[in-house]
């Protein structure tokens, strides 16, 4: 069990922190960062292509936190991978010890700096979250047989509480939760009423 889900499941107030990859190989200052919020935060989200914007891979990324004592989590968006390569990146995560994975659909790739790069957009976030949830039961979309299970990925979505009408925002919730989400995170909030 992830401290994450350790946390949660105690009722504990739970308080993550988030670091981009760089633009580039360096990592010297997203382990920085890191190594700041480190003793202040239960885990450390690391973003996909944040915005569209190339940046390394967030699962190297994670498993450099992993590999100096740090719990990420591997964030990964459906906008950049078809279901083959979602399918990998999850397998290869866990191998390398990443257990708390967020389920993103991902920004537009017209509001990044390779516009022209093509959408995949195979998988949503909900579709990605059944995804994981059938690999844990030791097959693959396809139905073939895993050779080892991933049994123990703690999935996590997103949810917009200030998104007007929030009704669309609570449906698409019940649907992450149905498809295995096991917990959520927001943006940052700003007006307590409205997330209320």
């Amino acid at each position: 069990m992830t401290k994450l889900q350790e946390t949660l499941q105690s009722g504990d107030f739970c308080v993550t922190g988030e670091i981009g990859p760089p633009k580039g190989v360096n990592m010297d200052t997203c382990m920085h960062e890191a190594d700041l919020i480190k003793d202040r935060v239960v885990a450390i989200n690391v973003t996909d292509n944040q915005s569209s914007v190339l940046h390394l891979g967030s699962i190297a990324v994670c498993a450099k936190l992993v590999q100096d004592g740090y719990e990420p989590i591997f964030q990964l968006t459906c906008r950049d991978r078809n279901r083959l390569a979602l399918e990998s990146d999850i397998l290869s995560a866990y191998t390398m010890g990443i257990r708390n994975m967020l389920s993103l659909t991902g920004d537009h790739n017209s509001a990044g700096d390779h516009p022209e790069s093509m959408p995949v957009f195979d998988l949503d976030s909900v579709s990605l979250l059944s995804t994981i949830s059938v690999l844990m039961d030791g097959k693959d979309l396809s139905g073939e047989e895993l050779d080892g299970t991933p049994t123990d990925i703690f999935a996590g979505a997103v949810v917009a509480p200030g998104i007007d009408p929030i009704a669309a925002q609570l449906f698409k919730m019940e649907a992450k939760i149905a498809a295995g989400a096991k917990f959520f995170q927001t943006q940052a909030i700003y007006d307590p009423a409205v997330f209320e």
